[in-house]
């Protein structure tokens, strides 16, 4: 499921604009299913010289999905014109008012300064890359998902009151994240510290979206996490209250530091 702040457009249009120069083929179908989550993706097009080797991998896969490719032929060897046509289509495509947002798939800085230019039009902007993905692009984005996390399924993720069996293991993996991603901790600490209540908690959804506005290429699943709070639950320096409320007993999840 997306993230909550982001699913106000679950139902709107979205474009896609893929780099076939900086994204695998063979993932095509979870782009598409990522970007999916958002809203529905009306607009699939994927740029790059069709006449190049390099793209014979994308062929077979494009009509299955439904994917628009889109030719740019290289004018100059060490010129990337595939960025110039997707910027050109982006700002084409926003201007017939056709989608709510777009998903940018590539690893390039080049999009920085696109995708800063459809949020300042109001757009919701996805972008998805590889881990070496420059910062700049990142924070211009209002969510980023690494290609890393769709290459492989996501590990089952376990009970938040381990068994005996389990106890050992589950203070390993908090050591391991203590001491590997320190960053992590002080950035949820302090995103709880920023929204909490009196007594010190925090709406699980809020902290959500502060998270995201604060780093958006935050996402549980780089640690191996499917949500946001089997990811705290896993680090003992949180304190989770599920509250339930109302007739139906809808729960509502709060966390603080201890």
């Amino acid at each position: 499921m997306p993230d909550e702040q982001l699913t106000s457009i679950s139902r709107h249009k979205i474009a896609i604009l893929i780099d076939g120069d900086n994204a695998q083929a063979s993932l095509l179908s979870n782009m598409l299913v990522e970007t999916g989550k958002y809203g529905q993706v009306t607009v699939r097009r994927i740029y790059g010289d069709w006449t190049t080797n390099s793209m014979n991998s994308w062929k077979d896969i494009l009509n299955y999905h439904a994917v628009q490719p889109i030719q740019q032929f290289r004018y100059t060897i060490g010129k990337n014109a595939t960025d110039s046509a997707m910027i050109i289509d982006a700002m084409d495509i926003l201007y017939t008012g056709r989608v709510d947002g777009f998903c940018i798939v590539s690893s390039d800085s080049d999009f920085t300064r696109i995708a800063t230019r459809l949020r300042e039009a109001g757009m919701k902007v996805f972008g998805i890359g590889e881990k070496k993905t420059p910062l700049p692009f990142i924070s211009a984005c209002d969510k980023f998902i690494y290609l890393e996390i769709l290459k492989a399924p996501q590990e089952t993720v376990k009970s938040p009151v381990p068994s005996k069996e389990d106890a050992k293991t589950e203070s390993q993996e908090n050591e391991v994240i203590r001491s590997v991603d320190k960053g992590l901790i002080r950035l949820i600490a302090d995103s709880i510290n920023d929204i909490a209540d009196e007594d010190g908690w925090a709406f699980l959804g809020n902290l959500g979206t502060l998270l995201l506005k604060k780093k958006p290429d935050f996402d549980s699943r780089n640690y191996g996490y499917a949500k946001l709070l089997p990811l705290i639950k896993s680090i003992s320096k949180f304190q989770i209250d599920e509250r339930k409320s109302g007739k139906a007993n809808i729960k509502h999840v709060y966390v603080r530091t201890k």
